[in-house]
């Protein structure tokens, strides 16, 4: 059996924080055995299973998040999707200031009580650029902005 970590982060892209203009059912989590187990297990054999987790964060203020397994794929025809994301977060998001390159930790104590913080990173990032019309972009690879902090 592998080990749960009991810490990840996740580097937040311009998709994750909305800054990019584009709409998304929450922030993508990387079908990676290390990563999902972080998170509660879903049933592969429902569609579209998922959980409601409460998360506190670091001002004691509390937080539930959805971790939803898309899976449409597989149970309609013209189904597409086959994604886990952690969504219900663009109000935490909005009032921490998440901007890209941020980083959020998410971590899991003994009990399975969950906690998330902020981390502001804007001073370090440096694959920033502004377009004509003021929006920010970061280049971060969604495939490497998740990362196990502790296991």
């Amino acid at each position: 059996m592998t080990s749960r970590p009991r810490s990840i982060a996740k580097v937040l892209s311009p998709n994750d924080t909305g800054s990019s203009g584009s709409h998304q059912a929450g922030i993508l989590v990387p079908r990676k055995t290390e990563i999902l187990s972080f998170f509660p297990e879903l049933s592969s054999g429902t569609k579209n299973p998922r959980t409601r987790i409460p998360f506190v964060d670091s001002c004691g203020a509390r937080w539930t998040f959805t971790f939803i397994y898309y899976n449409n794929k597989f149970f309609d025809p013209s189904g597409t999707r086959n994604e886990y994301r952690l969504t219900g977060m663009t109000r935490f998001l909005r009032e921490c200031g998440a901007e890209p390159g941020d980083k959020l930790v998410f971590r899991r104590d003994e009990n399975d009580c969950y906690s998330v913080e902020l981390e502001h990173q804007r001073k370090f990032v440096s694959n920033l650029s502004i377009d004509s019309i003021g929006r920010m972009h970061v280049s971060i690879s969604p495939a490497n902005s998740w990362k196990i902090v502790e296991m």
